[in-house]
């Protein structure tokens, strides 16, 4: 019988011991909201949140599709359009090229049911192009370029999406081969602007482009040209009027605005494309949605944004980290339950096997990192010998929750002498912004990088490891300053006793979606544990019992320890806890349940 008395240190421990920090209310923000109607609770969790925002609050806390900028504002929006909408009319071959990741697979879903269900293209004028993470890597590679000018019949123009803004040179082939490239995407454009190659470049972060909104996902802008696309050819008599509205494609973008991480915050057109997906997403009318509420069980719907990002969207990863992505476009693609449960079945599969890297390459990251902590370094960069490269950006958020700094992880590529990493940021650091120092500071040692704020990849020569660390340093520097860092768990304060209750939770969910940059709420607070034991095929969670004055609550503690270990408390001490207000359902009845985050002993 396993012992619960005997003291040890927990996982939370063996990193550095995350301090909790009350987020900073805006005050001007906080009277807004309470004189519009919202409660206490609901104006304080929005002023923690917008810190600075004068902008109307109603297209933030009543997301609506009407808030949706005109897709016309896209620079180039029109002229790609334009171009889709010719290949549409005059039967010409078309290719589509996205990313491998849940973005980039939802925008392929929208691009190509879009042409095929709304403007009749046929299938045999369609052709699928996306990357291999590990052979082809990120983007419109050589690889892909070989690869479409093999098809059969070759297409004349391709459409990318979530992809395309830096790659010019192959761009520059695929146009010498009398292809036209039709660029959609939203990563940051190269200092040199768009490809001058590309027929056109849709890409809300061009510095000549009105969109208002500069942080919708690569599934959001290919959703909008294609929607621009249908007006044309509206226009042109190629279309009745009456042809239906993309509307329904915005269960996937919900999707991959969700899984890509971009803003939730003050974002009116995230805001409206994620409550309306999920709205639609909930109608089950799709047989991938049917087959991930039957894999989870019944009591995960209603879907919400966390099922996206930590359900569905690692499925969908988990297939282009290990293998070719193919399996997810046909599960997202399926137009049967049965259809979609075999192919859902493959990719939790691989969704099994990521883990189980993932994990062993943590450790070895973790071990890897100690002297770059104990040294006081600004950020993390490790190279992991023998790691897996469709798991680098996983292991580096890891990092980056054990150690609250910035954190790049590098494997080998699959070309000789040449390394491929992943990076992710932190609060108060520009990620892309800080490659494009690190280029410029040591342009041999990164000759290719991409992303965005929060996400980055890069790619480098194994002999320049150590110079681009060296640059890459001194750009973290030159952003966050030399103040020692230290891992951070922001909160909204405590709750009272009376609370903790699920119509806490309903005022909570009003506010909802929750992503990036609109956290769900983490609550802090003491509470007495009431009884506790290790659940899990390996131990490592925990399910308490915590009690706050007259109220117990059931609680879960996710990864609170390592395989073999025992909790650092036992029954009747008292923890600080940072948790969020979950809800519990089972066999179609709901209850309070607390997701702990993170637990240390007064």
């Amino acid at each position: 019988m396993t012992d619960l008395s005997a003291p040890t240190v927990t996982l939370a421990q063996n990193a550095s011991r995350p301090r909790l920090t009350p987020r900073p209310v805006d005050e001007a923000v906080y009277d807004r909201a309470q004189k519009e109607g919202l409660s206490e609770l609901q104006s304080r969790l929005l002023a923690s949140r917008l810190p600075g925002y004068t902008e109307p609050l109603t297209p933030l806390v009543a997301p609506s599709l009407r808030y949706l900028a005109h897709p016309e504002k896209l620079a180039d929006g029109r002229r790609g359009a334009e171009r889709i909408a010719k290949a549409v009319a005059e039967g010409e071959s078309i290719g589509i090229l996205t990313d491998y990741d849940v973005d980039g697979i939802t925008s392929h879903v929208v691009i190509r049911r879009t042409l095929v269900e709304l403007f009749g293209v046929p299938e045999k004028r369609l052709h699928s192009l996306i990357g291999h993470r590990i052979n082809d890597g990120y983007g419109i590679s050589l690889p892909l370029v070989e690869r479409t000018l093999a098809l059969s019949p070759r297409p004349s123009v391709v459409i990318t999406a979530d992809c395309g803004s830096s790659d010019e040179p192959r761009i520059a082939r695929l146009k010498e081969a009398g292809i036209d490239v039709v660029v959609s995407d939203h990563h940051a454009l190269p200092q040199a602007g768009p490809p001058a190659s590309a027929f056109a470049c849709i890409n809300p972060t061009r510095e000549d482009c009105d969109y208002p909104d500069k942080t919708i996902a690569g599934c959001m802008v290919a959703w909008l040209l294609m929607s621009l696309a249908r007006g044309v050819l509206i226009e042109w008599g190629v279309l009745n009027e009456a042809t239906p509205k993309l509307s329904p494609w915005l269960s996937f973008v919900a999707l991959g605005t969700v899984a890509d991480c971009v803003s939730l915050g003050a974002s009116p057109a995230n805001r409206a494309v994620v409550s309306y997906g999920l709205t639609l997403i909930n109608r089950m009318d799709a047989a991938c949605w049917r087959a991930m509420a039957a894999r989870l069980g019944a009591d995960s719907v209603p879907f919400n944004a966390e099922t996206l990002a930590f359900q569905m969207g690692p499925r969908i990863n988990a297939r282009s980290r290990l293998d070719d992505p193919y399996a997810a476009l046909h599960y997202m693609l399926a137009e049967s339950d049965a259809v979609a449960n075999r192919q859902l079945e493959v990719l939790d599969q691989d969704n099994q096997s990521r883990k189980a890297i993932e994990a062993d390459m943590a450790e070895e990251a973790k071990r890897l990192a100690l002297p770059a902590i104990e040294a006081g370094e600004p950020a993390v960069v490790v190279f992991l010998e023998d790691g897996h490269a469709g798991v680098q950006g996983i292991v580096a958020s890891r990092l980056v929750q054990a150690y609250g700094r910035p954190a790049v992880v590098l494997t080998k590529a699959a070309a000789p002498n040449m390394l491929t990493g992943s990076g992710r940021s932190i609060d108060g650091l520009q990620l892309r912004d800080a490659l494009q120092r690190t280029f410029e500071l040591a342009p041999e040692a990164l000759p290719r990088f991409g992303g965005h704020s929060g996400a980055a990849g890069v790619g480098l020569p194994l002999e320049q490891r150590e110079a681009f660390k060296a640059a890459f340093l001194q750009a973290v520097t030159e952003q966050l300053g030399s103040e020692p860092r230290t891992p951070q768990l922001y909160t909204d304060g405590t709750l009272d006793a009376a609370q903790l209750s699920l119509a806490t939770l309903g005022e909570i969910d009003a506010l909802g979606p929750f992503g990036r940059e609109f956290e769900a709420p983490l609550f802090q607070g003491d509470f007495i544990v009431e009884s506790l034991r290790p659940v899990g095929g390996d131990g490592v969670h925990l399910m308490l019992e915590l009690s706050s004055g007259p109220v117990t609550c059931k609680a879960i503690w996710f990864r609170a320890l390592t395989p073999g270990e025992l909790p650092a408390f036992g029954v009747g001490d008292t923890l600080t806890c940072a948790f969020k207000l979950n809800r519990n359902r089972w066999r179609g009845r709901e209850s309070l349940q607390l997701m702990v985050e993170h637990a240390e002993t007064v």
